[in-house]
């Protein structure tokens, strides 16, 4: 039975539903505003008023009233009195251009993952990512398409560290899987930002990062110069070369997302057969509902993964990383659920 508007009115759902039709255009303002530093201008000049803000920018002014408006609106900012001022989520999350700030996260989703969702239907319809026509070359997935454009490369990975520092707490502070540790491959470890962040609280661990060669190169940015003595790159094709042996740990964090679930078996008993006995494997990344009707930073990873990136993958639920591992050889598997951001831990001990 069809339900009357003023029912409809009062269903939680179409309050959703009003947001997120409009939410294209808001979550460009957003950005807009974070690149002309309005955020940051308010986080030193709270209760700012127009003109003040106008001077600032130098946006003409029924422009500037218009991109304050939609601002506005999201909740971002605040305005009392004529005046404008950050909210508190704004002031945290926008206001400063730190390496983990949405500032660069909202960027990286802008100029790279958005404009890709517009080919969404295509891309489902042919079963691959079409929308990586847009970016050059002939490689099948954006992460070596990216080689061949340095600068949107770094504005890529840029965004990606940002965001997985704002989910390494869930990884990092597992004393109990990397205090015993001594010797660990980073397989897939993008631009260092994991890596960093491990040797940094676990004096005692090395590490080897796996990527692509151009990748490689961006995490010697990211290896302070006091743990760079832990700190090995390897610039390698993950399924056509060798995994190295003499780690006592191979982790995959925010990688086997990306492919499907032959590839990442796969991958998983190439760990298998580098480690010793006794050797622990790793696996942190977004984890889908078992039922996968809940998570909306998953439902956005694996769109994304279908349509550009990749072709393939989601944001797998932990049981199927469970089943992956024993099918590669793994037992003792466990997983730790519901850490920030929709993630999930689960390892595996090669017997």
């Amino acid at each position: 039975m069809k339900r009357s508007s003023a029912d409809l009115s009062q269903d939680p759902v179409f309050e959703r539903f009003q947001f997120l039709v409009n939410a294209p255009a808001l979550f460009n303002a957003v950005v807009s505003a974070a690149e002309l530093g309005v955020f940051e201008f308010l986080s030193k000049n709270s209760d700012s008023s127009f003109e003040a803000v106008r001077e600032f920018t130098g946006l003409p002014a029924h422009q500037l009233r218009v991109l304050l408006h939609a601002v506005c609106t999201t909740g971002l900012l605040e305005r009392h009195d004529g005046d404008y001022r950050n909210a508190a989520t704004a002031e945290q999350l926008l206001a400063a251009d730190s390496p983990d700030s949405w500032r660069r996260i909202l960027v990286g989703w802008r100029d790279i993952y958005y404009p890709a969702f517009g080919q969404m239907t295509t891309a489902l319809r042919a079963g691959t990512n079409t929308a990586l026509a847009a970016f050059p070359g002939d490689e099948p997935t954006l992460y070596q398409r990216l080689s061949r454009t340095p600068e949107l490369e770094s504005v890529f990975h840029a965004s990606m560290s940002a965001f997985t520092l704002r989910t390494l707490p869930g990884l990092v502070e597992q004393e109990a899987l990397f205090s015993p540790a001594r010797r660990l491959l980073d397989v897939g470890g993008g631009a260092g930002t994991t890596t960093a962040a491990l040797v940094a609280r676990y004096p005692e661990l090395q590490v080897t990062i796996l990527d692509m060669p151009s990748v490689a190169r961006l995490a010697e940015q990211a290896t302070a110069a006091d743990t760079e003595s832990r700190v090995d790159l390897r610039g390698v094709d993950l399924f056509a070369d060798a995994f190295p042996t003499g780690y006592d740990t191979v982790m995959f964090s925010h990688v086997l997302e990306i492919f499907p679930g032959d590839r990442i078996v796969a991958l998983l008993r190439k760990a298998y057969d580098a480690l010793p006995a006794g050797g622990r494997v790793i696996v942190y990344g977004f984890n889908a509902s078992d039922d996968e009707t809940q998570g909306i930073y998953s439902a956005r990873l694996s769109l994304y993964l279908n349509v550009l990136a990749s072709g393939g993958g989601m944001a797998y639920p932990a049981g199927d990383y469970e089943d992956w591992l024993r099918r590669a050889g793994f037992g003792d598997v466990t997983t730790i659920a519901g850490l920030p951001f929709e993630h999930g831990l689960t390892t595996g001990i090669k017997a």
